[in-house]
């Protein structure tokens, strides 16, 4: 197909997670055209490797798609309880955060009332002309474009001692849902959970559900700790203390940000409590706890033997060692690679710690650009704030992203009630 045969947009979204949903809804009120999103699963998901009853979400069902710029949305959470017909179900249930199985339906079915999303397609170049840009899906064009808006979202990591070890045996978390039946033939078996994060604390929830008897948690951190979710922490979330941080020099956001880590990357209260009342019910069962946790430990390298796995850990005391039959990593998480091609990876700026220069409204600073622009999501958070990464104010950025485009206010984002006046 010759480049002016291929379908051609006003924008189009790399990946169809939260973040573009979030811009491909809100877009149509802006009357700029047409929106297609491109994303490499086979259909609507959301980390459906990790998805297991019992798993709460950590922010509030009022931050959907669309609400916190406009709620009277067709694709707002409320509208899905209601046409759903679950609303007073899920009300009565009383959750103080909905179920995470809750939100990734919610995402199913406002994907299936957005037009131009085109799943099992994934892009593995984007090339940039004076025309504007041009995307790729197995090595062949397939559609034009004005804008970019990058929304890849983030892939599991991996360290390097696991790619020496037997992968039936020793896998990330994301392998985990569809590994967990063949390792229930041995329920005694010894686990290994590799990392001390919210993704750690949902497969120890799960394996203790599964029926495992012999689960280790191992986390580097002295303690397992749990977010700050204070009325003065979840000030960091809210577009006011972003326009604050704008006005700060990069060293500063990024040393106030970093120091704001424990708001956001650390365990849900709820779910660790949930996790200590099923280890103590198993414990009344086995006179014993079937999951011991590990703080303090940092896996350095693992060993396979024999009878399975030797796991080397640094400790605040000096060394240790622990075997298992089985090592789940849930380590982190890092970006996914952006598919820029040779040209256009060139062409882009990058800051002195090495991340992406991106402007206030979320565009990249690229060479060249011509008023073709790149809008980059889940990648400012030194730049933008802790709530860059998560679900917190997915339509505020997406509002931010549509009026940097339409060059007027298509959106009015309005934050003006705050108790707190910020200082670096």
């Amino acid at each position: 197909m010759s480049p002016a045969d291929l379908p051609t947009y006003h924008t189009i979204g790399i990946g169809a997670g939260p973040a573009n949903l979030s811009l491909a809804a809100l877009f149509p009120t802006a009357n700029l055209g047409s929106i297609a999103l491109f994303d490499q699963q086979p259909g609507p998901a959301w980390h459906p490797a990790l998805l297991s009853p019992g798993v709460r979400m950590q922010t509030s069902w009022m931050k959907d798609l669309v609400s916190l710029v406009d709620p009277r949305h067709p694709l707002t959470f409320m509208n899905y309880l209601v046409t759903t017909g679950r609303l007073f179900a899920l009300l009565n249930a009383q959750f103080d955060t909905i179920p995470r199985l809750e939100y990734v339906r919610y995402l199913t079915w406002a994907a299936n009332r957005i037009h131009g999303i085109h799943y099992g397609a994934t892009v593995d170049r984007i090339s940039y002309t004076d025309d504007g840009f041009e995307i790729a899906v197995g090595g062949e064009p397939v559609a034009r474009s004005e804008h970019v808006c990058i929304g890849v979202g983030t892939r599991a990591v991996r360290p390097a001692w696991l790619d020496a070890l037997d992968p039936k045996r020793a896998f990330i978390a994301d392998d985990f849902g569809w590994r967990v039946d063949a390792m229930k033939a041995d329920l005694n078996a010894t686990v290994a959970v590799v990392g001390g994060g919210q993704t750690g604390l949902e497969c120890v929830l799960k394996l203790i559900n599964a029926g495992f008897t012999d689960i280790r948690w191992l986390g580097r951190r002295q303690w397992f700790q749990t977010i700050d979710d204070s009325p003065v922490a979840n000030e960091f979330y809210r577009p006011a203390h972003g326009h604050f941080l704008q006005q700060l020099s990069r060293s500063t956001r990024r040393r106030l940000v970093l120091e704001q880590g424990p708001t956001g990357d650390a365990l849900t209260p709820g779910a660790l409590r949930v996790l200590y009342q099923v280890n103590y019910d198993r414990m009344l069962d086995l006179d014993r706890f079937p999951a011991v946790l590990h703080p303090g430990r940092d896996v350095v390298a693992v060993d396979e033997e024999t009878d399975g796995f030797r796991l080397r850990c640094a400790t605040p005391g000096g060394r240790e060692q622990h075997h298992a039959q089985y090592v789940i990593v849930a380590v982190g998480r890092e970006n996914t690679p952006v598919p820029f091609d040779e040209d256009l990876q060139e062409r882009v700026e990058y800051d002195d710690d090495g991340d992406m220069f991106i402007e206030p409204d979320y565009s990249l600073r690229w060479k060249g650009m011509n008023g073709h622009r790149i809008y980059v999501l889940n990648r400012a958070r030194y730049s933008h704030g802790v709530p860059d990464a998560n679900l917190t104010l997915l339509p505020v950025r997406a509002a931010t992203v549509i009026n940097a485009m339409a060059e007027r206010e298509v959106f009015r984002l309005v934050d003006e009630f705050c108790p707190i006046r910020w200082s670096a």
